[in-house]
């Protein structure tokens, strides 16, 4: 089965530097983004090999994903906009 990646860097690539600059000076957003991964892993290997799982645990479980990776655009974008604000 073909699985689509959703990793924030290939998501987002226009945030790499952010992403990276989050990851190590902010712990929230380090949580989030290892919650994040942790949670797209499980959901692309059970994709990959075609696991059995329950139609509302796959449903539940990407809800979820959609909900973190919401959560670390917003702040990506608030970083971003910082960082513009300084500059200006």
């Amino acid at each position: 089965m073909q699985v689509d990646h959703h990793d924030l860097h290939h998501d987002f690539p226009e945030f790499h530097d952010a992403i990276h600059a989050l990851k190590t000076g902010n712990a929230h957003f380090a949580k989030l983004f290892a919650t994040y991964n942790r949670l797209t892993g499980k959901v692309e290997d059970l994709e990959e090999h075609d696991m059995p799982v329950a139609d509302f645990t796959m449903e539940d479980m990407k809800k979820q994903r959609v909900k973190l990776k919401d959560e670390l655009y917003h702040m990506l974008l608030a970083f971003r906009a910082g960082q513009q604000s300084v500059k200006a």
